[in-house]
């Protein structure tokens, strides 16, 4: 059974820091890209990070610069330090397996995702 597990959400107050992790089973980890998104009340899921199986990363405008993906092959596990956090970077995060990856949009085909973390940036 393919489990993504996500932890290390919370409440933080704008222009402070988080990480999330989202530790990985049920599947062969380095077979897989890695990425992040989130969902905002009222709008759509958008990828907002990803890391291929080889390390390459890709990050969309909105938090490059301030957010930095990572992956650990021997614990299977894939973070993502979240620095200089805005009020706008409120959203329910979600971890995800991908098949494929590209340098423009990141990971696509989505295999599995976790069940999803709240972060929740105050001003």
């Amino acid at each position: 059974q393919v489990q993504l597990v996500e932890s290390g959400g919370g409440s933080v107050q704008s222009g402070g820091s988080l990480r999330l992790s989202c530790t990985v089973s049920g599947l062969r980890f380095d077979g897989y890209q890695m990425g992040w998104f989130r969902q905002a009340p009222g709008k759509e899921r958008e990828g907002i990070s990803c890391i291929s199986a080889s390390g390459i990363t890709y990050y969309t405008d909105v938090v490059k610069g301030r957010f930095t993906i990572s992956r650990n092959s021997a614990e299977s596990s894939v973070s993502l330090q979240m620095d200089s956090l805005k009020p706008e970077d409120t959203a329910m995060y979600y971890c995800a397996a991908a098949l494929s990856f590209n340098t423009r949009n990141g990971c696509g085909q989505i295999k599995s995702w976790g069940r999803g973390i709240q972060v929740t940036v105050s001003s």
